[in-house]
């Protein structure tokens, strides 16, 4: 009998493998590897920015252009469209190049923004926002990607970290900017602004994309599976953001959502079984760490995402601080979770076990979350406190997770790894923002208030109101004890850095 491998030589055998495909790669200098970087996040940003920038906007927009009933479809068509496209562009990007994706992206984006600065309806408006999220939804992915295939695996946490900060950074500007432009000068300027940053943009990313290392190879679209795909992805979005909202969650138009999305996803599994190429190869479906780690990331997403919507709602009716002190009292939850990013990404170069790090930082965020479930009537700076210190711990996970599913897949699969992760992480943080809604309305209807915020101030007291957000805490600590869970069950493979790199000429690309 042959003996059977022991999985400390599996893991040897894998890192061989893993280096390998580095064989011949002449690293780019630090200086050469920022200047790439930091062209491409002006185009991440706009991506960023234009997620939160018209919540503030909103009120003013549906007083001008009338039809306050559709108004929260303005969010919804960003939505939809920019989730549903992103694994195509990462799919695109590994067949046709980065450079030309991430042009195309830009691009789709202005025009976006050109049509809603433009719209004269509420109707027009929403169709611009969807163009606008045809084009965001390549955005992030793509960026992500360029740092992949620039920056060796052990480097990338701290550009990984960068890009985090600069994401969050936009998160809170965009509100504030949102609310700024609307109050004092026109709701249009929130859409115009992107034009001028979009041409900065494409001029830099054009620029110093050029320089960017070919990792290209001939692959065939699988168009039948990525409409599959985007097409079950649009039906559960639109059932999850319109369940409670503009239909009972018990009622025919949802349920027969929820019906058909299940049933394209069956319908985009069996293609995947059948094509000739599928749109999301197989290979990489089964791989063990990019299952785990696009869990552990769609998790923390997730967790941040309902924070950041209903924290505000919290400080608002528990707290007794205005609206606009609620969503500042956000502050504390996104800056430092930038630290904790800097601080995860930074140790991905220097510690062996890295995983540890956002390990150790989760259990931060699950006392705090717990601790705020146990009592949600804690004193303003108690509970600023216990965010941070949740934010922290979220943070920690950003860097590790992407480092961690790009090393775990082969170069020329890059782009469809991280569109796929991100797919994901989105898909799955519109089902916690649902349930977290659910929540909260529930908790509401059982104490006898009412689901609107101004009815609800006078309805019932701090204290009742309180103990519906405890769910919201614990639901929240729920979500991240599950990101912890597949944390732990990733596989921490090793990351190869400039003196891993075997010598000779690159390995030839295996057909898939």
């Amino acid at each position: 009998m042959t003996p059977a491998k022991s999985p400390s030589g599996q893991k040897k055998k894998r890192a061989a493998a893993d280096h390998s495909q580095w064989a011949g790669h002449t690293p780019l200098t630090h200086a050469e590897i920022r200047r790439i970087v930091f062209g491409i996040m002006l185009a991440m940003f706009l991506g960023a920015l234009d997620q939160t920038i018209v919540a503030t906007a909103m009120p003013t927009i549906g007083r001008e252009l009338g039809q306050i009933e559709h108004l929260s479809w303005i969010v919804t068509a960003y939505l939809l469209t920019s989730t549903a496209v992103t694994p195509l562009y990462g799919k695109l990007s590994d067949m046709y190049g980065r450079r030309s994706m991430i042009l195309i992206a830009i691009g789709v984006f202005m025009a976006g923004s050109l049509a809603c600065a433009l719209a004269p309806t509420m109707l027009m408006l929403i169709l611009g926002r969807g163009l606008q999220g045809l084009g965001a939804g390549g955005l992030l992915p793509l960026a992500q990607t360029v740092v992949g295939d620039v920056v060796l695996p052990k480097e990338r946490g701290r550009y990984q970290a960068i890009m985090s900060v600069m994401w969050m950074s936009a998160a809170i500007l965009g509100p504030v900017l949102g609310g700024f432009l609307a109050q004092y000068f026109h709701w249009s300027l929130i859409f115009w602004i992107n034009l001028p940053l979009g041409v900065i943009a494409a001029w830099l990313c054009n620029r110093v994309l050029k320089e960017l290392p070919s990792v290209t190879r001939p692959h065939k679209l699988d168009v039948a599976g990525s409409i599959l795909m985007m097409a079950a992805a649009v039906a559960l979005l639109l059932a999850l953001t319109s369940g409670g909202v503009r239909f009972p969650w018990i009622s025919a138009p949802i349920i027969g959502l929820l019906i058909v999305s299940a049933i394209l996803w069956a319908m985009f599994v069996w293609r995947l079984r059948t094509a000739p190429e599928p749109f999301l190869p197989l290979t990489m479906l089964s791989n063990p760490v990019v299952r785990a780690g696009t869990l552990l990331s769609a998790c923390n997403l997730g967790c941040i995402i309902g924070l950041t919507i209903f924290v505000p709602m919290y400080f608002e009716l528990v707290m007794g601080l205005s609206s606009s002190l609620s969503g500042l009292s956000l502050i504390p939850l996104m800056v430092v979770s930038n630290i904790g990013a800097a601080i995860a990404g930074r140790g991905l170069g220097y510690f062996h076990h890295y995983k540890r790090v956002p390990m150790a930082g989760l259990a931060v965020s699950l006392v705090a979350l717990f601790s705020l479930a146990v009592d949600p009537q804690q004193s303003l700076t108690s509970v600023l406190i216990h965010l941070g210190a949740a934010g922290f711990g979220i943070g920690t996970v950003y860097p590790v997770a992407t480092v961690s599913v790009q090393n775990a897949v082969a170069r020329h699969q890059l782009g469809i790894a991280t569109g796929t992760m991100n797919f994901f992480r989105a898909l799955f943080a519109a089902v916690i923002v649902a349930v977290l809604g659910a929540i909260i309305l529930g908790g509401v209807n059982l104490i006898g208030g009412s689901a609107h915020v101004s009815e609800l101030l006078h309805a019932t007291s701090r204290a009742e109101i309180a103990l519906v957000f405890r769910w919201v805490f614990a639901a929240c600590g729920a979500v991240l004890a599950a990101a912890l869970f597949w944390l732990v069950m990733m596989e921490e493979r090793p990351l190869p850095g400039r003196a891993d790199i075997p010598a000779g000429a690159p390995p030839a690309t295996p057909a898939e």
